[in-house]
């Protein structure tokens, strides 16, 4: 084997775990997985939006490793127990970033070829700011994004996104009054928006294509005078379906109620066909495994960059993403492994 062993590759992991990196805390971890990338012989540097740029080999052709840095807030000790490795982002998706890095460091890449990692920032804060950044600066021609899918999995759909700020305030009433509060309002609200999700669901059995609704902070407040009640909502929506054409029902349904919409993003599935994915079907079968292909009711930077870049495009990094920003967030070390021998593979016939 060259490049990195398997202690350096959980080494890897390890110290950048250590390094707590919520959306826009990133910088210590960039500077660290820079760091080490450089002491392995990879060229780095981070670029104008604080995103870890690491390259291997040159060429005209591309080949884009986009994994994210950042982490959703909670600490969780970083700690080794067996085969499982703790701490927030062993999962999502500093496992996946880790295994890119180390599969770049030991691939042998064919001539005419670079790869290009990035640990990209703010991924988690629904602004995608590293992202975002690249999109006029690299015109790839083949893209993984580094989200975990287990290691014989590959993702090839994400479905999109629409968050909403209800916010409304009423004159104070007695409670025995025959108007309802802000609250009794915005509980309706919200039991419309289910009702519309509902309908547009009832001839779609499939989630991927259903409308996920989730109620994600609600708060009150009154001080005699003013009566307030304010929700954050989150619409996972499907492929066909812009957060744009949902907002006017949203708006008749909230009445006198002001809302704000952020976090847009449209659903995205590649094709699965495509040169990349064959290479990984390969790959997988090569290290005794089966491919799977899945779809996911969340996003990634995948809804970001996959419409502005027509190659061919999956996600795939080790870890169970049923433990994503959870307290028990951990990746199973051996898994790990093998989803860098896939990757180093697919890098050696990239």
């Amino acid at each position: 084997m060259t490049g990195p062993t398997p202690s350096e590759a959980e080494d890897l992991l390890a110290g950048l775990l250590e390094q707590y990196s919520p959306s826009t805390c990133e910088q210590a971890a960039v500077q660290y997985l820079v760091t080490w990338a450089r002491a392995h012989g990879l060229s780095t540097e981070i670029d104008g939006a604080g995103n870890a740029v690491i390259t291997a080999g040159a060429g005209e052709r591309t080949v884009l490793l986009l994994g994210h840095i950042d982490t959703v807030p909670g600490a969780i000790e970083v700690r080794r127990d067996g085969d499982r490795l703790y701490g927030r982002g062993a999962v999502d998706a500093k496992g996946p970033l880790a295994a890119f890095v180390t599969a770049a460091a030991r691939a042998a890449i064919p001539a005419g070829t670079r790869v290009v990692v990035v640990g990209a920032v703010e991924e988690e804060a629904a602004t995608s700011k590293g992202a975002r950044f690249l999109l006029d600066r690299l015109a790839p021609d083949a893209v993984v994004i580094g989200e975990p899918s287990g290691w014989d999995r590959l993702t090839v759909g994400y479905k999109g996104r629409l968050l909403v700020d209800y916010t409304l305030e009423v004159d104070n009433g007695h409670t025995a009054g025959p108007d309802g509060g802000a609250c009794d309002a915005a509980f309706a609200f919200w039991t419309a928006a289910l009702a519309h999700a509902s309908a547009f669901n009832a001839e779609r059995p499939r989630v991927f294509d259903q409308i996920s609704p989730s109620l994600r902070a609600m708060r009150s407040t009154n001080d005699g005078l003013v009566d307030a009640a304010a929700l954050t909502l989150g619409f996972r929506l499907p492929p066909g379906l812009d957060p744009a054409d949902m907002e006017p029902r949203l708006i008749e349904l909230a009445g006198p109620a002001s809302l704000q919409f952020r976090g847009q993003e449209l659903a995205y599935h590649a094709d699965k066909s495509t040169p990349l994915a064959r290479a990984f079907v390969r790959a997988i079968d090569a290290e005794d495994g089966r491919a799977r292909f899945a779809v996911k009711s969340g996003t990634s930077d995948m809804n970001v960059v996959g419409s502005s870049w027509s190659c061919p495009m999956l996600a795939y990094g080790p870890g169970d993403s049923r433990l994503d920003h959870t307290p028990e967030e951990h990746i199973d070390l051996a898994e790990y492994h093998r989803a860098i021998s896939v990757l180093t593979r697919v890098l050696g016939k990239a």
